[in-house]
């Protein structure tokens, strides 16, 4: 394993934290340090004896300091090859001596682009000196430690410990594999801002940037490794505060994700959301939070069971007291107040989540197959009442127009083929994704006679898609459904109104189709 003296360091950092343990260790060792402007300063303050940037190059910086480290000596000196001897007679001839460790941090685009809408300023925070340093260190790491990360000043320090002011192979070639991953993700966030600036929301070339949250337990199963990644583009993403419980696993993610999709959707202060597998289990609005509760859970107790509670409104004692009847895995709220956290860490393990903070952005939609990758717009769209389409000769209400499209929103979050029962913006039977829309309906239907007989009466049936014949509605109509919303569409859409209208029931074309594989 081939280990380098280092002798010369060039630090430029963005984040000035934890550089005083750093430039402790470079001291022991006698390493020579260059830098400039704010790092320059901050190093001096700090009692370090530093070289500027300027006087070592014999070049000032210039046009208001976007060029001060785009200078031959500092690049020379990083991307030279120790081992060839052209490199070293052309480095002799010039007298550039080797720069052995960089050690920079960025302009923290990201935050600039978080508080200023100022395309100038954002532009101006584009680092470019920075990551074309932080590049060709990371080419040269055969000869050549980078460091771009505050984080890793202690890995740094251990290895120049251990080594005798030394570094290994094997280090700089990981802080390689890290800096070209943070030039990446640095670019992605730059070309993001672009493209939603130019409104581009399929580019040519798409990046997916993230860095890691967490390493998770485990992914699905056991055996399967994962982690989560968010981004800082976004700084509201993963807004959550766990207050008590386990870990977070991937499938409670996955699950919470689920639920705060169909929240996001729902009344506020009113709306409650179980998850089981990523399909809900039970919807609810209602004004008062401890109904609104009951009537989810009442619509599929069984399925419920250690599933995700996600609520749009503060969790009370009451409410808190309804949970602990059940084992629920996961409990999102607006809050919780004093005497419902007592009752609610009672139970070890129940993960306590406040979402108070959190703010869904719905821009896209990710799936990926071994390398590649399917993108799509979310299915944002919302139904107007008014372009609501009455095919049959019975009409609903206002009060009934309203409970259909809760009913129909709910069922595009519902894994295709999908049907959902509702009686009152309450779920009582959900069809979940079957093969066959007929099975669907049968599964939404013995789930409603299962659960909650007495509702079916009168109650609204939501399709994700056109009924192929009338044997799906003839189901429904069997149990007791009174109204359909369904996007129509099917050349056998007469065939299907017609068995509506001999049946004496209700039933509204959207228009509008909402597959969910």
């Amino acid at each position: 394993m081939m280990k380098l003296k280092v002798k010369n360091a060039l630090i430029s950092v963005s984040n000035k934290e934890n550089l005083i343990s750093l430039l402790k260790t470079l001291k022991k060792f006698n390493i020579n340090i260059i830098s400039s402007g704010g790092t320059f300063t901050s190093i001096k303050k700090l009692g370090y004896h530093c070289t500027e940037l300027s006087k070592y190059t014999g070049f000032k910086e210039m046009l208001d300091g976007r060029v001060k480290t785009l200078h031959p000596k500092i690049h020379a000196g990083i991307l030279h090859d120790r081992q060839n001897k052209k490199h070293k007679s052309e480095m002799s001839k010039q007298k550039f001596p080797p720069i052995d460790l960089i050690v920079v941090n960025f302009y923290p685009f990201q935050k600039i682009v978080l508080n200023n809408k100022n395309s100038k300023q954002i532009i101006e925070n584009i680092d470019i000196g920075g990551p074309t340093m932080v590049r060709a260190a990371a080419k040269n790491f055969k000869n050549v430690s980078i460091i771009t990360s505050r984080n890793d000043y202690g890995s740094l320090i251990k290895e120049l410990e251990t080594y005798n002011g030394k570094t290994s192979l094997k280090f700089r070639e990981l802080m390689s594999s890290k800096a070209f991953g943070l030039t990446a993700y640095y670019d992605s966030m730059i070309a993001n801002w672009f493209n939603s600036k130019l409104k581009i929301e399929f580019p040519e070339r798409k990046t997916i940037f993230g860095r890691r949250f967490q390493k998770l337990r485990y992914g699905e199963n056991p055996h399967q490794q994962s982690s989560i990644y968010v981004n800082d583009y976004n700084d509201k993403q993963l807004r959550f505060n766990q207050i008590h419980g386990k870990e977070l696993s991937y499938n409670n993610y996955s699950d919470m994700f689920a639920s705060l999709e169909i929240l996001n959707t729902l009344k506020k202060n009113s709306g409650t959301v179980i998850i089981k597998h990523a399909n809900p289990c039970g919807v609810s609005e209602n004004k008062v939070p401890l109904v609104s509760f009951k009537n989810a859970y009442a619509s599929d107790p069984i399925s419920s069971f250690g599933g995700i509670v996600a609520c749009n409104y503060k969790i009370s004692g009451k409410i808190a007291n309804e949970m602990t009847k059940n084992f629920l895995e996961v409990i999102l709220a607006k809050g919780f107040d004093k005497e419902s956290l007592k009752i609610l860490k009672s139970k070890k393990n129940l993960r306590i989540i406040d979402i108070t903070n959190f703010k869904l952005k719905n821009i896209t939609t990710i799936k990926s197959f071994d390398g590649s990758f399917l993108i799509q717009s979310k299915d944002n769209i919302i139904i107007d009442k008014k372009k609501l389409k009455c095919v049959t000769k019975l009409k609903p209400n206002n009060k009934e127009l309203s409970e259909i499209n809760f009913a129909f929103n709910i069922c595009k979050h519902v894994k295709s083929n999908a049907i959902v029962l509702c009686n009152n913006f309450s779920t009582i039977g959900i069809g979940a994704g079957q093969p066959s829309r007929l099975d669907s309906c049968k599964i939404a239907v013995q789930k409603a006679k299962q659960f909650q007989p007495s509702k079916i009466k009168n109650c609204i049936a939501a399709s994700d898609a056109f009924f192929p014949f009338a044997d799906g509605i003839n189901a429904l109509i069997k149990a007791g459904v009174k109204t359909i919303v369904q996007p129509g569409g099917s050349i056998r859409d007469q065939e299907v109104i017609n068995a509506a209208d001999k049946a004496k029931i209700k039933m509204l074309f959207t228009n509008i189709r909402h597959f969910n594989h």
